[in-house]
């Protein structure tokens, strides 16, 4: 695999952790724990902020996969790449749509008991953070060959 692409993936798979770890496994839980955030208001600001996190991980995705792509990539590269991008469909195109019909009926008012969608959504967080890590380790290999 070139240097350059390399550098340019594993900077952007850090880069891309860096995003996740901040705002899943920081922001949206302690958001729900300040003074005065009630619970419609925690999932408004949760709405935004999933949705430019989302946004941003979409566009990293894309670019670290042309970045491997047009740089001679070995397969475990190749697999590594895939992965984080995988999750990230099935949060965009599964879960994500199911978190937001539910939080429309918390936000309408309805009395829903804890869901299971969110543990789902942190279950596949954890996962794209391992990957992540992984792919960024490994490209990080390469680069010091």
């Amino acid at each position: 695999m070139n240097t350059t692409g390399a550098a340019i993936a594993g900077a952007l798979s850090f880069l891309w952790l860096g995003m996740v770890l901040a705002i899943s496994f920081l922001e949206a839980p302690l958001k729900f724990r300040a003074p005065g955030v009630t619970i419609p208001i925690g999932l408004g600001i949760g709405r935004l902020v999933f949705r430019a996190l989302n946004l941003a991980e979409a566009v990293l995705a894309a670019v670290i996969i042309a970045s491997v792509a047009v740089s001679a990539p070995t397969a475990p590269v190749v697999a590594l790449t895939a992965v984080p991008a995988a999750l990230l469909a099935v949060q965009l195109g599964i879960v994500r749509p199911r978190l937001n019909r539910r939080s429309d009926r918390v936000l309408a008012g309805e009395d829903l008991p804890r869901s299971r969608g969110h543990m789902h959504y942190v279950v596949l967080e954890t996962a794209k953070v391992l990957a992540l890590a992984a792919l960024g380790v490994i490209l990080l290999t390469l680069l010091a060959r």
